[in-house]
């Protein structure tokens, strides 16, 4: 197949039948998660009043590689293999000789990369005789894809949402609730922990953080409700991976080698879903990319957070975990890409950034909007505005290449269409959008609050 096609496609009997896990390969382990009363290392039994025994062995799993169960590929089937497309317009538009892959997650009925995860932990937690997930959504992907993923295995599904995002995205709340799925902004008078924060600021926007925190007090009071998250832990992370495990082959069909590889990270899951199965490669040395991190400049807890035991949530219900942060009450000022808006970094992201495996950048939302439109007047497809920061990693990479003349092959992650988010395009487009400086003090403040752990 030559290289100038632009749609590299595979067939079901192509699809990977099992989900890569990096831990074995790393030149050292990541650090333990710790119980925060003990300041142990946490056990099964630690974290079984939220999560089905067959995800906790994903989280602390040392095998190379994990089945895929067969209920699990049949509801993939609905939209897997995704298609791997060549950028030739937007190429075209800027003057680059770059070569522009991007793998395209929007084809999911949720319309982004979360179904990946959330239809095998609903079918986990279904096996177990869970009968209802809670969960937090910042943007809504992961709500709507948990909500999907809930009706395919007869659960019930509530959703804390980000109260910013949930107003900004109206068809968000309606997607979910056509779905199945019950959703409430967040902070909320419906648990102890929102209505601490209510209490303090009513009109807070809401964060990642605090939504945890609200729906993982739910599930811990019910015997037959279990906690699903989106992003950050090791099982999400591996789930994931079946991006990067299907754009390996696709590349392949065209002879093509990446040299950069660009994600938009928040939790990190998209990211670490594209990037680990090359990391594997790189670490083999069967290629050499640069893999880049691209955060939103209000909230870049890689470039500008700690490395340091946090809290996954606001109000300290969580187990603590090694990872990049901003303090666990830390709350991002309101930018419309909602799904990155998120105070501490994938604890296994954090420690290959540590080893120096990855690079990370932060964009600010104007310039990503910016790439976001221009990609969709040259590609057609109107993107979320989380992978809009890849993008504007992407076009600055292509501009250098234009520059240097270096043919370089970049790919990076789609992770989802942006067509519950035309609000934020209409800011943008009307020239009402703000970019919001990171303050200092903020990030300061929160950091001093940062959980003791002895050395």
């Amino acid at each position: 197949m030559s290289d100038d096609v632009t749609k590299i496609l595979l067939s079901e009997s192509e699809m990977p039948t099992s989900w890569y896990n990096i831990v074995p390969d790393l030149p050292s382990p990541p650090p333990p998660v710790l119980h925060p009363g003990t300041m142990q290392p946490v056990g099964p039994d630690d974290l079984a009043p939220l999560f089905p025994m067959a995800i906790i062995e994903q989280e602390v799993t040392t095998e190379r590689h994990v089945t895929i169960p067969p209920e699990v590929l049949e509801v993939y089937r609905l939209w897997r293999p995704s298609p791997l497309y060549r950028a030739h317009r937007l190429e075209k538009a800027l003057g680059t000789p770059a070569k522009i892959y991007y793998k395209y997650e929007g084809v999911s009925p949720a319309g982004s990369h979360k179904p990946n995860t959330a239809v095998p932990q609903a079918y986990y937690n279904a096996s177990a005789g869970i009968r209802r997930l809670t969960t937090e959504t910042g943007a809504g992907q992961w709500g709507t894809a948990l909500s999907f993923a809930a009706a395919q295995f007869g659960l019930e599904c509530e959703i804390w949402q980000v109260r910013a995002s949930y107003d900004q995205k109206p068809y968000r709340k309606l997607m979910i609730e056509t779905f199945g799925g019950t959703i409430h902004p967040s902070p909320s008078e419906l648990t102890a922990a929102g209505r601490a924060v209510l209490a303090a600021d009513p009109d807070s926007p809401g964060s990642l953080g605090i939504a945890i925190s609200e729906a993982v007090e739910v599930a811990a009071q019910h015997p037959d409700t279990n906690y699903a998250l989106g992003s950050v832990l090791n099982h999400v992370l591996l789930h994931q991976t079946v991006i990067g495990e299907e754009a390996l082959l696709q590349l392949a069909k065209v002879g093509a080698v990446p040299d950069v590889i660009v994600g938009c990270t928040g939790g990190g899951s998209n990211f670490a879903g594209l990037a680990f199965p090359f990391l594997r490669e790189k670490l083999a040395g069967r290629m050499a990319p640069v893999i880049r991190a691209v955060e939103p400049a209000s909230c870049p807890s890689l470039t500008k957070g700690v490395y340091a035991y946090d809290f996954g949530d606001t109000a300290g219900m969580t187990p603590l975990m090694k990872m990049h942060t901003l303090g666990h009450d830390f709350i991002p000022d309101p930018i419309h890409a909602g799904g990155l808006r998120y105070h501490g970094m994938a604890p296994l992201i954090s420690h290959v950034y540590e080893l120096g495996l990855i690079e990370a950048v932060a964009k600010s939302q104007r310039e990503c909007f910016e790439a976001g439109v221009t990609f969709a007047r040259t590609e057609g497809i109107i993107p979320a505005p989380e992978p809009t920061h890849a993008l504007a990693a992407c076009v600055e990479e292509a501009l250098r290449c234009k520059e240097t003349g270096e043919p370089k092959v970049i790919l990076t992650a789609l992770c989802g269409h942006g067509h519950l988010d035309l609000p934020a395009y209409g800011k943008f487009l009307s020239g009402e959008m703000t970019d919001h400086a990171l303050s200092g003090e903020a990030v300061e403040a929160a950091l001093t609050r940062l959980p003791a752990v002895p050395a």
